[in-house]
């Protein structure tokens, strides 16, 4: 006998196409049938070891977050219900250019520090890898929900040449190029960047394409956090497909937003630059959250030469008078290539989390000046991060509209106030832009956060109600689906998503996390 029939579910599987109602029969980890309008055609209903009413209830595929930094908190928190809650069933890790493979010791202890503000430190984590194998081979040991991995671009360019503003010689850049398909061979789905981050956006564009070609030859994709989302942005953006199209390679935009008063309204430019790409041929995807704020670390705003040589010499010029009005002018005045090009409004930068306990105080807080802000970025060690109220919602509607999007929470999981992204965005699409709004069917909702973004990783058999595919699962009520996240309680969880499965196993069960950790790497596909 089977291990489970889910009877009698609104099934909306992926495809875009209407739902339908039938009972579904997992076993082994895998959908082994469906049985279309069971009830209704009287004919003989299949049997299990569990039946589970679904009665008023949408069984959908497991949500995808193309874009998530849980890279640290899927090992030190195995409940993980910022993302199990919501019917998130895969995240792809590694993004922005930064992440802790592949490294050596001095790389990591860089990295650590860089990023600390995304992840925390991790001391209260065992990295005992140091390849991008190796960090698979840790996510097989069981977690919350599965994996896939994007190479970092930045943090292989630590590891090869340093953190030093030039470019790469012929030969640090062959051992990038063997740096990038090791991982690859390993398992990685593609590359990122971070092109407003230390040290990835000191990297020209030919560099970048040769790794991409790299990328390309494996079947992966290109991941790029472009380098503006302000006043270059569509320059920035038609940077990156002419790039991937040089190199031959996927494309995929990373929380492809408008932010910025300069850009307020100009969505439908950036559409119709993808328009014109993806009919000529281009293979391109984007990802974006469904909220207007933007969320990062304070440290990323400053400007690029700031960050030359590492964090510890950012904290060095941090510290000198001389240096320091250097940064303020350029985050005030000119327009820091960290904050995409436009001068700070510090009104719009709101503390949303803290490493060292005793500057709690500040979460919460618009900054209101470089004084402060400079201060707590010594005082914190680069760990602090926070919002940026810069963004537009006629925007962030007519992307998510788009043909080839999909959803990424960009969630920072780290701090006491953190955006509500992390814990609200799959909620948030269904509730509030698919029943509330109606700027999605449900059927093209789903479609987004599941079978679109399976295509574009590649996975033969995730993303679909499908008999033979994988039983990442999830069954909500459309009538009541929330994220239950807000800026004033960024943690809580949402509602009207009773079960969740991963592998065939419930993570989620009657509206709470079971001890299952089901979750393993997701590797590419060859």
């Amino acid at each position: 006998m089977e291990e489970l029939v889910i009877r009698d579910a609104d099934v909306v599987d992926g495809s875009g196409e209407p739902s339908y109602r039938a009972d579904v029969v997992v076993d082994g980890g895998r959908i082994v049938s469906i049985v279309k309008e069971a009830a209704a055609a009287g004919c003989q209903r299949p049997k299990a070891v569990r039946e589970l009413d679904a009665e008023g209830l949408v069984l959908s595929p497991g949500f995808i977050d193309m874009h998530a930094h849980s890279d640290l908190a899927l090992l030190r928190d195995p409940d993980h219900s910022a993302k199990a809650a919501q019917g998130v069933t895969l995240e792809v890790l590694g993004q922005d250019g930064l992440s802790y493979a592949p490294v050596d010791d001095r790389t990591l202890a860089e990295v650590r520090r860089a990023i600390s503000g995304w992840n925390g430190h991790g001391d209260d984590v065992d990295f005992d890898w140091r390849s991008v194998g190796e960090y698979l081979d840790r996510l097989d040991r069981g977690i919350a929900v599965n994996a896939a991995y994007l190479i970092p671009q930045g943090t292989v360019r630590a590891l090869v040449v340093g953190w030093e503003d030039r470019e790469a010689t012929p030969a640090e850049l062959d051992r990038m190029r063997q740096v990038v398909a090791e991982g690859l061979e390993q398992g990685a789905v593609g590359l990122s960047s971070g092109l407003t981050y230390t040290p990835g956006m000191y990297a020209k564009d030919a560099e970048l394409t040769e790794l991409c070609r790299v990328v390309a030859s494996y079947g992966g994709y290109y991941c790029p956090h472009h380098r503006s989302y302000g006043a270059g942005a569509l320059e920035a953006y038609a940077e990156m497909v002419a790039l991937a199209r040089e190199a031959g390679c996927a494309l995929h935009l990373a929380h492809a937003t408008m932010n910025f008063g300069v850009n307020e309204g100009r969505a439908p430019e950036l559409l119709a630059l993808l328009d014109d790409a993806l009919d000529s041929g281009a293979d391109i995807s984007l990802d974006t959250y469904p909220y207007t704020p933007g969320s990062t670390t304070l440290a990323a705003l400053l400007p690029s030469w700031a960050g030359e040589g590492g964090p510890k010499e950012l904290l060095r010029r941090l510290a000198d008078e001389e240096s320091a009005e250097r940064i303020r002018y350029d985050l005030e005045v000119a327009g820091s290539d960290g904050c995409h090009g436009v001068p700070v409004d510090w009104d719009t930068v709101e503390v949303s989390g803290v490493g060292d306990p005793a500057l709690a105080g500040y979460v919460g807080r618009r900054l209101d000046g470089w004084d402060t802000a400079r201060r707590l970025l010594l005082a914190d060690r680069l760990g602090t991060t926070v919002l940026q109220h810069v963004g537009h919602e006629e925007n962030v509607r007519a992307i998510m509209r788009h043909r080839v999007h999909t959803g990424g929470s960009d969630g920072i999981l780290q701090g006491s106030k953190p955006h509500p992204r992390a814990y609200g965005t799959f909620p948030h699409y269904l509730g509030h832009y698919v029943r509330e709004l109606g700027v999605l069917s449900l059927e093209e909702c789903v479609a987004h956060l599941t079978a679109r973004p399976a295509a574009r990783l590649r996975l033969p058999d995730r993303g679909r109600i499908r008999e033979g595919y994988r039983a990442d699962l999830v069954l909500f009520d459309p009538a009541t689906v929330a994220a239950g996240s807000t800026y004033d309680a960024p943690r809580t969880l949402p509602t009207g998503i009773p079960y969740v499965l991963v592998d065939g196993r419930f993570v989620i069960e009657d509206g709470r996390r079971t001890d299952v950790l089901a979750g393993r790497a997701v590797r590419r596909t060859p």
